[in-house]
């Protein structure tokens, strides 16, 4: 049991640490990532709105006030990942990046979560 928690901590802190990180590029390099978004055909209105919603996924996932919402948080940070990976292989920046790590540490968070704190 102690392996799972420490397992389950570990990737909810990496999965919330590269949101949380990409929210503070979001609000302090608010220019540089409407290029990138601009690059891969993204609307770049989203940018700002997407950076607050990033940040309330990690309260949320970290908090786990109901099910509904933390369903809903992991639901978003994987479709997140999942188009930002896409996005950047097909920008040819590659395929390793914090978007595949945070695909990597989605997994284990969510299903050991639910094993452990529900």
């Amino acid at each position: 049991m102690r392996i799972k928690q420490i397992i389950y901590w570990v990737s909810s802190v990496v999965l919330c640490g590269i949101f949380a990180y990409s929210a503070y590029m979001y609000f302090v390099k608010t220019e540089m990532i409407k290029g990138f978004f601009e690059s891969f055909n993204y609307p770049t209105y989203i940018v700002i709105p997407l950076a607050v919603l990033k940040v309330i996924g990690v309260v949320i996932i970290l908090w786990r006030p109901n099910k509904w919402l933390t369903e809903w948080a992991y639901a978003g940070f994987f479709f997140d990942l999942v188009l930002a990976t896409a996005a950047h292989h097909y920008a040819g920046h590659g395929i390793f990046g914090f978007s595949l790590y945070g695909l990597i540490a989605i997994f284990p968070s969510y299903f050991l979560g639910k094993y452990i704190r529900d």
